[in-house]
């Protein structure tokens, strides 16, 4: 009886030293996915009425792909009294200047069909001071709905409005009443309405808008921690109506650091800060901006899992900061090598320009030359394109290949052959020089050598060393697959390289993509 005492904990020992062979999770699709961000009125008027309808967008879904897309976010497509759509009228219907219902289930099953994802615009944080609910809130403090806004007897400064019994809180502006969160029903409704959109309707997901400002605890207005409780329990929720769901939030401004505060709440944030940076370092031909960026956001976020840009819908276009092609090429090729799920806004693969007002940064998408019309519409548009659409436009840079759409073009096919470059390690190497950056991408035994000029001179005074040790020790044939020339061998000793020169000089605003083969 002993010694099966012992045979039985020698059998026990044995299986709880065995390796594990649970499979590890899958990968989840946003990690491996280029993004495209449309604003619908903007993007392709299918009925000649100069309003960009869901019809519009699906008779472009090829070019999308020829770009490389595989996901689209929709800005709001709900009913609503402005242009833009974020002061929502109904969340359980579509607007009908972009078509019907049925217009919007026949895109999401064409994209589909592509294998084009889409996520839409999900406001929370509060309603059109025209929607029902809040109407009838307004009329009478008895309302069934008072409470689903934030009231108070006293205006208290800033964001305080005065309604017909007491004051509501809003905090973008009076049209926009903030909802209240505090209230169960609210919360219920919300993901009643989310239910909806995933499983009824079949959506991929949600952009979640204002995230950080969903619920204030006092004088604190943002990134509170009843937001974070909130949004600690709707992930479960959306997870549980449908597994493979994305959700990205906008928190304004934040890095790395708050994107790991949000981790756990939301799939992604949009890294604001490394955004800003990139455009930055761009802009004045120097890294220092960018490397500082990447270094915070690694520290916090080492597997890049965030959402990255260069722009949106809420900034002037990239174009409109830079202003120069070679600028506009390498800030592509940091945002297209760079860890993270990458976001394009319309039109700035064609280097589409506008300033504020922010009607002027969501003008019609630039398809043709044509000055009146762009290409976007037959009728007479909803806002007049650009001046610069007579040579900035779709069909002109399809037949250039040294255009910024070729180039984006370029960068995508790379993006998606290399799983490096989308969710592979970053190491950012030394390079002696302010204006070019470097850095090695790595995923598995491969390795892909990054190496970007951002000034508009070419660059010979520079070499490039790798501090960290985290290559095999060898002598190394770097293989071009982006830009122009050969590369020089690269000897690695102690899993570092020092002073290496790969080209003797580099050419402005140029990008080097190799893969470092032994």
């Amino acid at each position: 009886m002993k010694r099966i005492f012992l045979f039985l904990i020698l059998i026990l020992l044995l299986v709880s030293c065995a390796p594990s062979t649970t499979p590890p999770p899958p990968r989840t699709w946003w990690r491996d996915a280029i993004f495209y961000e449309i604003f619908v009125r903007s993007f392709k008027d299918s009925n000649g009425d100069g309003i960009g309808d869901f019809n519009g967008i699906a008779s472009k879904l090829d070019y999308l792909q020829s770009l490389g897309v595989d996901a689209i976010w929709l800005m709001p497509i709900h009913p609503s009294p402005s242009y833009h759509g974020y002061d929502v009228l109904n969340y359980y219907a579509v607007n009908s200047q972009y078509g019907s219902m049925d217009d919007f289930k026949n895109l999401l099953k064409l994209a589909h069909q592509k294998g084009i994802r889409i996520i839409i615009d999900l406001v929370l944080n509060h309603t059109s001071s025209q929607h029902p609910w809040f109407v009838d809130a307004n009329a009478s403090p008895s309302s069934n709905y008072y409470d689903w806004y934030v009231w108070s007897e006293k205006g208290q400064g800033n964001h305080w409005y005065k309604g017909q019994n007491g004051y509501y809180y809003a905090y973008f502006w009076d049209g926009m009443p903030d909802l209240n969160y505090n209230n169960p029903n609210v919360t219920a409704q919300m993901e009643k309405m989310s239910a909806y959109w995933l499983t009824t309707i079949g959506v991929d997901g949600f952009r979640i808008d204002a995230a950080k400002h969903l619920i204030e605890e006092g004088n604190k207005l943002e990134n509170t921690a009843a937001t974070h409780t909130w949004f600690k329990n709707y992930e479960p929720f959306y997870k549980a109506e449908k597994s493979d769901a994305y959700v990205v939030g906008e928190v304004s401004g934040a890095g790395g650091l708050i994107a790991k505060t949000y981790a756990g709440q939301m799939d992604q944030i949009f890294n604001f800060e490394l955004a800003n940076a990139t455009v930055n370092s761009v802009l004045g031909g120097g890294t220092s901006s960018v490397t500082s960026a990447f270094k915070f956001a690694l520290q916090e976020k080492p597997d890049g899992d965030y959402a990255t840009f260069l722009t949106n819908h809420d900034q002037n276009r990239v174009m409109s900061v830079l202003n120069n092609l070679g600028k506009a090429k390498v800030a592509a090729s940091l945002l297209m090598t760079a860890p993270g799920t990458p976001f394009i806004y319309y039109g700035e693969e064609v280097g589409m320009q506008g300033q504020k007002p922010d009607e002027d940064i969501r003008l019609p998408m630039q398809w043709t030359a044509d000055p009146v019309t762009a290409g976007f519409t037959t009728g007479t548009p909803w806002r007049a394109p650009h001046a610069n659409t007579v040579k900035l436009n779709v069909a002109a840079e399809e037949q250039d290949p040294a255009s910024l759409l070729s180039h984006y073009r370029a960068l995508t096919a790379l993006r998606k052959q290399y799983p490096n470059l989308r969710t592979g390690s970053l190491t950012l190497l030394e390079t002696g020089h302010r204006a070019v950056f470097a850095s090695l991408r790595m995923e598995g035994t491969q390795s892909i050598l990054i190496l970007v000029n951002l000034g508009g001179e070419p660059v010979s005074d520079y070499r490039l060393s790798l501090i960290d040790s985290v290559l095999p020790d060898g002598t190394y044939s770097p293989t071009l697959i982006f830009g122009s020339g050969t590369l020089a061998p690269l000897q690695v000793s102690n899993g570092k390289f020092n002073a290496y020169l790969p080209q003797p000089e580099l050419a402005p605003f140029s990008t080097i993509i190799a893969l470092i083969n032994r």
